[in-house]
């Protein structure tokens, strides 16, 4: 009986050790989760890796946990709720649950059960002992086994939207956002360095700025733009504590905030500790330029004063970021100060007083503003010679700016209000007894805070705009309910206590939208109300001097009032244009024409006088053209007299139409040119082309010459010589060649032009060798020279000229690669409001001519648009439009840049030769310009004008390019070619290769 009790009691402490031992071994201390795959095992959807120190976990997730199944690989902390901080296949998920993770073929991949692969590391690295590892940083890293830890690739160096202790904050470094909360797509938002300024940062939305920060010296005025240290240490790998740092994170969201988040140790919870921009007035030129923000403000955006909305409709709703323009363009001697200003981007210098500071912005017409700042012991002169940005008021430590302005535009009359801020106070409205009239004396202005106020029965409101020209004020008040407009407009007016009598109206109840940002929390429960004044009486006076300002009137009095200034006989007092009108025994009509007589009479005076000057000018001028040719006919080139030599030209029949406004070009004698091209050898022939070849001359005295001679066989005849001659000699540009002669001898037909040392734009672009000297930069400034030079023909130059055959061989470069359009063989003049002309007889270049000129014999400036587009696209490429097929096998150039645009690939586009030099958002900006120069219908294309601002500014924003007019040819010249189209058909002749 011993011995079976006995046993039963070993049987019992044995099942007791079993399943303590079961215990143990099924729980995560003793049992803890791998941290690594190698290539002989993988991870499921089911499965994940923990790191060592159970900080991070890496797996498949589905952010969305909807029935619509997206499952990604990514990394996340281990606290609860799940916190992504890496995302694998962000841009491609899975729909089921067969993916897996693993090492194959020397990379790293996420595939599923029918091997489509949705990420990969892209290595393709010969080795079998491969390991791939989740550190307890975070860093999910891919090894070699056996070498000691060599890290072969990391997710540190392929950040998503979270920035982790222990990355390389350097100049590629960049974080992109989630497209939202359950989408972790590349969104729109990207935080990285700010490539225009050492050591400051930048979000962007898209291509466009977004959020600056600010250097903490520069930034003093900016601190909440000034990236705080306690970030900035977290970008330093040399901190040797980096345990400070390992629960804290940096994410760009989707909202287009940059967030630093902080885990509490005891809680586990993140809290949010800084964030950025800080409120809607640190979005970078929230309002646009000249606009002033106020995130305090229920509307946050205003124009200053003298200036009005760029786009009206827009700023009405809630759309600030065109910002205002001014109202006059002249160039002023009068400012006004406001208060308390932030304004980035100043020039700096030193100056002894405030009445210098003046006088230097006064000297230059481009000084939009100046402020005289006192720091410590120094004294400094700001400027603004662009125009203002970020402007933002009521800043504490802001500075005092004065701004340039027309006084008409501000309406400034000797009765006005001082500016309150950036509030005017126009007549008749009142802050005081000396200014505006005592009828609406119920403004405040408290000169400490710069805040104007409305003063109504029932209180005091904050006025947060005045618009003179509407005459309406908007205030800001409390109301219980904000968003119901209704409520508002039906307890509005028992709020304010505005009576009939009163010399104010209600005009509206509700604010504007503000889109996507937010106001304040504390004015969650305001609404903006806007207030209309009625016409005032005439002016309030004590004496006539006091009515200087409303002429044909005089201080009297009527009945028991104050005195006023009162119309005088045939005049009437008009309370909206505040002044005296003509009625009574003279008529309006009357009137108005005897100022149309008196008008006449000064404009026939003013004539006479311009016409007397102008035949003194004309003389004065005769003389020293005298003087200049006696000189010219004793030098070695024997120039004929111009006007003399234009004449026989067009007597002698050989041009087959009148040219009335003359050639203002020198005629050269056919033997000066022999000499100067040593009889045309071939050692100074530059090149040859369907129009005859090109020579290089030197005249004597050293001038080097371009000499053009044209082939008796060319396609270019006695019309085009002569249209190159007549047009050259109207033009002046910088970025244009200039034509120095001209000479005509029987069959032959020549042209002079200034020699260009580095020759053709192709010669360049198209050449391996020299294309590698052609960096970003001088690639940047040969496009913007293009731009100008065609903007000058199409709209600034004293004819408007369509060149039609703009391309890269007509492009010549001089000493110091300055482009210079040349060949206006082929250019048209359009007259006055012409739009466009057409033309049975087509010319030009293939790979360059637009389609509705090539197929239609349709042409306007929106060609040259076209051929630029193409020639922008070359540029930055360093392909050939015509040549491509060969290369990508793509229709062109233009078809391949438009799939690489389509796919998200544009970068792909860029010439190899300027990768190291080339900035990565100037490049897409301009393949988008390039883009919508190519588009397929005219009216789509910009203007030239809107290229040049396009090109020359980080803030507007582009439209969407439609499908640009690339065709599909199954044959393709081998060379540039020009087409000369008639209704019979084309003829191909080849242009010249290398220009002067």
């Amino acid at each position: 009986m011993k011995r079976t009790s006995r046993w039963s009691v070993v049987h019992i402490l044995s099942v007791i050790l079993f399943c303590y031992t079961i215990l143990i071994l099924s729980s995560p201390h003793c049992c803890s989760a791998r941290d690594n795959i190698t290539i002989k095992s993988r991870l499921g959807y089911a499965q994940t890796l923990v790191s060592a120190g159970n900080r991070f976990e890496l797996g498949f997730f589905d952010p969305s946990r909807s029935s619509n199944v997206k499952r990604y690989v990514g990394i996340w902390y281990t606290t609860n709720p799940q916190t992504v901080v890496w995302v694998a296949n962000r841009g491609k998920p899975l729909s089921d649950n067969s993916g897996v993770l693993s090492i194959a073929g020397g990379d790293l991949k996420v595939s599923d059960d029918k091997g489509i692969v949705y990420w990969h590391t892209d290595l393709g690295l010969k080795r079998l002992n491969l390991v791939a590892k989740l550190e307890d940083t975070g860093n999910f890293v891919l090894l070699e086994y056996r070498s000691k830890g060599k890290i072969l690739w990391q997710s540190f160096d392929q950040p998503t939207d979270t920035f982790l202790y222990g990355m390389k904050m350097d100049e590629n470094f960049k974080l992109t956002s989630w497209t939202s909360k359950e989408d972790p797509a590349p969104g729109n938002f990207t935080f990285k360095k700010d490539p225009a300024e050492e050591s400051q940062f930048v979000v962007m939305e898209k291509i466009i700025t977004h959020w600056r920060s600010m250097e903490p010296e520069t930034g003093k005025i900016f601190e909440s733009d000034v990236m705080p240290s306690t970030i900035l240490n977290f970008f330093d790998l040399s901190n040797n504590r980096p345990e400070v740092y390992s629960d804290k994170r940096l994410v760009m969201s989707f909202t287009g905030d940059l967030q630093y988040w902080q885990l509490d140790i005891d809680t586990k919870n993140w809290s949010l500790m800084l964030w950025f921009p800080k409120d809607i007035c640190g979005v970078f030129n929230f309002c646009g330029n000249f606009g002033i923000c106020n995130s305090k403000n229920k509307l946050p955006c205003k124009c200053l004063p003298g200036f009005k909305p760029k786009l009206p409709e827009k700023w009405k709703a809630g759309i600030f970021s065109d910002g205002c323009s001014r109202k006059n363009t002249s160039c002023d001697n009068d400012f006004l100060s406001f208060k308390r200003m932030k304004v980035r981007n100043p020039d700096s210098f030193e100056a002894k007083d405030e009445k210098e500071c003046r006088e230097m912005c006064l000297s230059n017409c481009q000084c939009q503003a100046y402020s005289y700042v006192r720091q410590r012991d120094t004294v400094l002169c700001l400027t603004w010679t662009e125009d203002l940005k970020d402007l933002q008021d009521d800043q504490d430590g802001g500075y005092d700016v004065n701004v340039r302005v027309v006084l008409s535009d501000i309406g400034a009359t000797g009765r006005n209000c001082e500016t309150c801020g950036t509030n005017l106070v126009p007549y008749p409205l009142s802050t005081g007894p000396k200014c505006g009239d005592p009828m609406y004396a119920r403004f405040y202005c408290n000169n400490d805070t710069d805040h104007l106020s409305f003063n109504a029965p029932s209180g005091s409101y904050n006025v947060i705009s005045v618009d003179p020209e509407a005459r309406i004020f908007v205030i800001q008040m409390q109301s219980e309910k904000p968003d119901n407009c209704f409520f508002m407009k039906s307890s509005g007016s028992r709020i304010l206590q505005l009576n009939e009598s009163s010399q104010f109206n209600v005009t509206s109840w509700c604010s504007g939208d503000l889109g996507n940002f937010t106001t304040d929390s504390s004015l969650n429960d305001t609404v903006a109300v806007g207030i209309s004044w009625k016409p005032p009486l005439e002016p309030t006076c004590t004496s006539s001097a006091e009515c200087k300002d409303w002429p044909h009137s005089t201080c009297n009095k009527t009945g028991n009032g104050p005195k006023r200034c009162l119309c005088n006989a045939n005049f009437r007092w008009d309370g909206l244009a505040l002044n005296c009108t003509p009625e009574g025994g003279q008529s309006a009509e009357s009137f108005h024409s005897n100022k149309l007589l008196l008008l006449i009479l000064g404009l026939s005076l003013a004539t006479a006088m311009a016409l007397f000057c102008a035949v003194v000018s004309i003389c004065v001028w005769r003389r020293k053209v005298v003087k200049r040719r006696a000189k010219q006919r004793k030098a070695a080139l024997h120039r004929y007299d111009t006007e003399r030599g234009v004449k026989e030209l067009i007597d002698s029949n050989k041009f087959k139409e009148q040219d009335e406004t003359g050639i203002d070009v020198p005629f050269f004698d056919f033997e000066s040119i022999i000499a100067a091209t040593d009889n045309f050898s071939e050692e100074n022939k530059l090149g040859k082309g369907g129009f005859g070849p090109v020579y290089k001359g030197k005249f004597p005295g050293g001038q080097e010459i371009a000499v053009k001679r044209l082939s008796s066989v060319s396609g270019q005849g006695l019309e085009e010589f002569k249209n190159e001659v007549v047009l050259i000699a109207k033009l002046q540009h910088r970025n244009l060649v200039r034509l120095l002669g001209y000479c005509i001898r029987r069959e032959e037909k020549i042209l002079l032009y200034e020699y260009m040392p580095n020759k053709s734009l192709d010669s360049w672009i198209f050449d391996e060798s020299f294309s590698q000297q052609l960096d970003w930069e001088t690639r940047f400034n040969i496009i913007l020279g293009i731009a100008r030079g065609l903007l000058y023909l199409h709209q600034d130059s004293r004819l408007r000229i369509i060149h039609r055959d703009l391309k890269t061989s007509n492009i010549l470069l001089d000493a110091e690669m300055n482009p210079k359009i040349s060949d206006f063989g082929l250019a048209r003049m359009i007259q006055g409001k012409q739009a466009e002309a057409n033309t049975l007889r087509v010319v030009g270049t293939y790979g360059y001519m637009a389609p509705e000129y090539a197929l239609d014999g349709l042409f306007s400036v929106k060609s040259d648009v076209f051929s630029f587009g193409v020639v922008m696209l070359e540029i930055v490429s360093g392909k050939k439009n015509m040549r491509f097929y060969q290369v990508e096998h793509a229709p062109s150039l233009i078809g391949y840049a438009w799939r690489l645009w389509e796919e998200g690939k544009a970068l792909d586009l860029m010439d190899e030769t300027m990768r190291a030099s080339c900035n990565a958002s100037e490049f897409l900006r301009w393949v988008h310009v390039g883009l919508l120069c190519v588009q397929e219908d005219p009216s789509d294309r910009p203007t030239m004008s809107n290229v040049v601002v396009l090109l020359g500014s980080e803030t507007v924003s582009l439209p969407i390019p439609k499908q640009p007019a690339f065709v599909t040819r199954r044959t393709l010249p081998t060379t540039a070619s020009t087409s000369s189209k008639a209704e019979s058909g084309f003829e191909i002749t080849s242009t010249v290769e290398e220009g002067p």
